[in-house]
């Protein structure tokens, strides 16, 4: 099954919110993520599956780079490749917007979006501590410093 990928629009906020609940234990808010839609410097990207909206993934683009915001995929369609599509697309999206590089957070204990990332040429690059606060749990700074580098499965 291929996920398609699209901008995110005002009607896919509910979904987008809904995601958040179940993957994160800080969500975004509704009205946060309404909030981006008007950011100018906010691209957000829905990845969907005959439809459905399964994955999404946000983003800031300033100064030549990319700042993610959010990856999600929803728990029910784990482990199938579409974090890698989703992250692939927003390369592809940064890239169209002139970025050279781009960064996140994520969790110390994310193992597996960390091997995610390495494997697409993000490198550790720092650690900011207690950064969640949900947890206080650090997180780690990732950079792929040279994404037209990057070449997608």
């Amino acid at each position: 099954m291929s996920m398609e990928f699209r901008p995110m629009q005002k009607a896919d906020v509910p979904r987008v919110a809904e995601m958040e609940r179940l993957c994160f234990r800080s969500p975004w808010s509704e009205s946060s993520l309404l909030g981006e839609l008007k950011n100018s410097i906010a691209h957000y990207r829905v990845g969907e599956l005959d439809g459905v909206i399964t994955a999404y993934g946000g983003m800031w683009i300033m100064y030549g780079e990319a700042h993610i915001t959010n990856v999600a995929v929803h728990p029910d369609f784990r482990g199938n490749g579409y974090g890698r599509k989703l992250m692939e697309h927003m390369i592809k999206t940064a890239l169209l917007h002139g970025c050279a590089s781009m960064t996140l957070e994520v969790r110390i204990s994310n193992t597996v979006a960390q091997n995610l990332y390495t494997s697409m040429g993000f490198e550790v690059a720092g650690r900011r501590k207690k950064y969640y606060t949900d947890t206080g749990e650090d997180g780690l700074i990732m950079w792929n410093r040279s994404l037209s580098s990057y070449k997608a499965d």
